[in-house]
């Protein structure tokens, strides 16, 4: 089966420092793919290389069989691709409303009326506090706006960057389920995590990022097979 997203010999970096040292990725169509490592392996970096929010130095990113190494960020997001940043990064003087409608922006203005019913169906509670300001809600309700915003583009590809991060044990098992149910959906999602458990638990295919390259890579069981892997990052 083709990738829906190919990251082929990627490097990247800021100013001298390099950064990603020849990743090599591959997203195929309903998969969700995680990609896991610790803070400073270059998680973010390829994120936002990859929605050209950083610049290639070299390698290719191909994406529904386009090449997308040297396109803009709104080029990107028309295409499909569409990242739900780390810190959720929602406009807190904005309701909730407001921000779901600016996730259509550049994409999927025709149907926003639908996919904001679509939203609110998957996230209750967003429908509950349409009016409310973003700032004031909870740091899970914010992640569920953020990730609602990103729906509203019509994602043929998600990225999702640390969405677990800061949440409390339950609300990271329920951040789970819900990218799962995506998943059940056809959603093809790029879940980039530190929570390797949970995120094994649902992913159809993993890559591990470390020091900007990638370590290992292959389905749950073959990484859970890895005795320096459980070593490393599940600490068994």
């Amino acid at each position: 089966m083709n990738a829906l997203l190919s990251v082929e010999g990627l490097r990247s970096g800021y100013g001298r420092v390099e950064v990603l040292r020849g990743v090599d990725l591959q997203v195929r169509a309903g998969e969700t793919v995680a990609l896991l490592g610790s803070n400073g392996a270059g998680k973010s970096t390829l994120n936002n290389t990859v929605s050209a929010l950083v610049p290639a130095w070299s390698g290719r990113v191909v994406f529904g069989g386009a090449d997308l190494t040297r396109a803009r960020s709104r080029e990107v997001v028309r295409a499909g691709l569409i990242q739900v940043p780390e810190g959720r990064r929602v406009f807190p003087n904005l309701s909730v409303r407001e921000n779901l409608e600016l996730g259509s922006y550049a994409r999927g203005r025709e149907r926003r009326s639908a996919n904001l019913a679509r939203v609110f169906e998957v996230f209750p509670k967003l429908r509950d506090r349409e009016r409310q300001r973003a700032g004031t809600l909870s740091g899970g309700e914010q992640q569920m706006l953020a990730i609602g915003r990103g729906l509203m583009a019509e994602p043929k590809l998600l990225i999702l960057d640390e969405p677990s991060l800061g949440l409390s044990p339950l609300l990271v098992e329920e951040m789970f389920a819900l990218i799962g149910r995506l998943h059940e959906q056809g959603l093809s999602v790029l879940l980039v995590e530190q929570n390797v458990g949970q995120s094994l638990a649902i992913a159809d295919r993993a890559y591990v990022l470390e020091n900007g390259a990638i370590r290992f890579s292959g389905t749950p069981a073959e990484l859970l097979q890895s005795a320096e892997l459980k070593r490393a990052y599940l600490g068994v």
